[in-house]
């Protein structure tokens, strides 16, 4: 079993290199070292997502990649708190696995098609940075792995409401 470092060992207030590879916890939550862009890592996490999203998703059922969501959801309430612990804040901006579960559920959900795809994104970032109630009280009231990958969810509920509501009223070719 892989021993995980430790805040005093890897205390800094930005992520780096040698934590990204120092444990398979930080690669993942570090979303696979989208999380280390100095400017803006939850959309650099975001977008990274949405490109794996083209390769993960052919080889599933829809079954299957919601299962696939879940775990990733789990999974992410248990590691993303170790990397946290090691950059010292619950919420590091450099943690970006909450973007990347969170738009893989809307991209799964979102009406098929490109610009589907461009909306769900530009949604997502929107509600997630934005913060709307209740959004906002989970990312305060939990500083924890389930708050960390909590308030995402949410923003990813917002985001599928409002493609709900377009794809209800109109038509992107």
């Amino acid at each position: 079993m892989l021993a995980i470092p430790t805040a005093g060992r890897f205390a800094m207030s930005r992520p780096t290199l040698r934590l990204l590879l120092s444990h398979p916890a930080h690669f993942l939550s570090l979303g696979l070292g989208s999380g280390l862009s100095p400017v803006a890592p939850g959309t650099i996490g975001t977008l990274l997502a949405w490109a794996i999203y083209a390769l993960i998703r052919p080889p599933f059922s829809d079954l299957g990649f919601g299962i696939f969501v879940l775990l990733g959801f789990v999974a992410g309430c248990f590691f993303v708190p170790l990397t946290g612990k090691a950059l010292g804040v619950v919420d590091h901006g450099g943690i970006v696995w909450d973007e990347f579960i969170a738009i893989w559920l809307v991209l799964w959900l979102a009406p098929a098609g490109l610009w589907w795809q461009v909306v769900s994104v530009v949604l997502f970032r929107f509600f997630d940075i934005l913060k709307p109630w209740p959004i906002r009280v989970a990312d305060v009231r939990f500083k924890n792995g389930f708050g960390v990958m909590f308030d995402d969810l949410l923003a990813a509920g917002y985001s599928l409401l409002c493609l709900a509501a377009a794809a209800r009223f109109l038509v992107f070719a």
